[in-house]
């Protein structure tokens, strides 16, 4: 039965008396469905209250996991440069502008220094909404300042992966960050201080095949996306299907990849137990 528009003052209708519901106030979960407040999600570690899907959040919002409000941020006057003039479907500074805008972000990786349990920690994570967290050349310069920074302040140093990949509109310069960040780990390492690298949904392509995987201690979050390419080209190319669950940080587990996975709530606590014991002098 359809609805009529009443054209007589002084009736109201169902359309009438409907209220606009305000933006940013509820949360549907891709995962079971359900919905609810956006409060709640907050109060629960951006997590669904009912299955506990961890949803995407930002770099802001790891280091106030992890730190509360007692950490600095550093090296956000770095920002992506289009040197090489790159156009596809818009130009690349039209890119960069629009992702600006909408993240609030200088690029797709922020490196904040913090403490846990009085353990200093070097964190550089990634925020998905900066051109999918892609890996282009200010990525590899913050995470070879991180390290620095880190062995400056006898710190451990540690990347949170939110990632689609190297960015293409920057070409070989994006591919050579894979290399330029696995040789600073190199560097940590001669220092004795440990790199921790927690992988996070998704985490793929030049990330994965670089520094999301040379940790001394890979973990990640529950059902997250893993690997280097995505499963629908991974069974186009083999021309099989895939093992239920495949690149899922469970099937990962199970088969060595990861070290162990981790339930948000659980992060900073366990942080500081890894920390405690890698960093005894």
């Amino acid at each position: 039965m359809g609805w009529f528009t009443r054209l007589k003052d002084g009736i109201s209708t169902a359309t009438k008396l409907k209220k606009e519901t305000p933006d940013g106030l509820w949360f549907k979960c891709p995962e079971c469905n359900t919905t609810s407040t956006t409060m709640k999600l907050e109060e629960n570690f951006y997590k669904c209250p009912s299955c506990n899907y961890h949803t995407r959040i930002s770099s802001d919002q790891y280091f106030g996991i992890l730190f509360g409000e007692k950490y600095e941020t550093v090296f956000d006057e770095l920002i992506s440069y289009d040197f090489l003039e790159f156009t596809d479907l818009q130009p690349y500074t039209k890119r960069l502008e629009d992702a600006k805008k909408n993240s609030g972000k200088n690029d797709s990786i922020t490196v904040a220094l913090g403490h846990i349990d009085d353990f200093p920690l070097v964190v550089a994570a990634m925020d998905f909404s900066f051109i999918g967290g892609s890996m282009g050349s200010v990525m590899g310069e913050k995470i070879s300042r991180g390290i620095d920074l880190a062995i400056e302040e006898n710190a451990a140093f540690m990347i949170i992966s939110k990632s689609g990949g190297a960015r293409m509109m920057e070409s070989a310069f994006s591919l050579m960050q894979m290399a330029k960040s696995s040789a600073k780990l190199t560097q940590l390492a001669k220092a004795g201080l440990p790199y921790i690298s927690f992988l996070t949904d998704p985490t793929t392509g030049g990330v994965t095949a670089s520094f999301a995987m040379l940790g001394d201690i890979n973990f990640s979050e529950p059902k997250a996306l893993i690997g280097f390419a995505g499963p629908r080209v991974v069974k186009e190319t083999i021309k099989r299907d895939l093992p239920e669950g495949f690149q899922r940080s469970e099937f990962l587990l199970e088969n060595g990849f990861l070290d162990f996975i981790i339930d948000r709530k659980d992060l900073r606590e366990t942080l500081g137990k890894i920390l405690s014991f890698l960093m005894k002098k």
